[in-house]
């Protein structure tokens, strides 16, 4: 799995000119998922989210993560995060798993998340044509392989 977050102070999904989720302090996180992920994938990504120290504490320092904050959490499916770009100029999607393979697991992921964070959290719809605005803070934007976990 591969997880961009970004720290934002609003940030909503809208989906067919509806407002399908919005939050306001909290993360914005676009995943990305292939076939060879699984339960230690969504287990162990989840637990970085939401105990993730990306928030300012009383003195500026980032010390706090988004459930010590009390914060919420946008989770959208982005098969483009497995892009491969190695050849020509057209991107390959061939990493990114199919509907079949994906919706599950995404699904799976939002389950963890929501029992990570103590809340339900806010999603995109899978495969559809979802326009997503955020005001990223700092900017904070954090990439996370569960394959390469550094």
């Amino acid at each position: 799995m591969r997880a961009v977050i970004q720290r934002v102070s609003k940030a909503s999904v809208t989906i067919g000119g509806k407002v399908h989720a919005q939050i306001g302090w909290g993360l914005l996180v676009l995943l990305g998922i292939e076939d060879a992920d699984g339960t230690e994938d969504i287990q162990w990504l989840s637990s970085k989210i939401v105990n993730l120290r990306i928030f300012d504490d009383a003195e500026g320092v980032m010390n706090e993560s988004v459930k010590d904050r009390n914060g919420d959490i946008i989770l959208v499916s982005q098969f483009t995060l497995h892009a491969a770009t190695k050849k020509g100029n057209r991107p390959s999607y061939i990493k990114a798993s199919k509907p079949d393979v994906a919706i599950p697991l995404y699904e799976k992921m939002i389950a963890q998340l929501s029992t990570d964070l103590g809340k339900p959290i806010g999603t995109g719809q899978f495969g559809a044509d979802m326009k997503v605005e955020l005001l990223n803070v700092g900017p904070v934007t954090i990439w996370i392989d569960t394959k390469s976990r550094e």
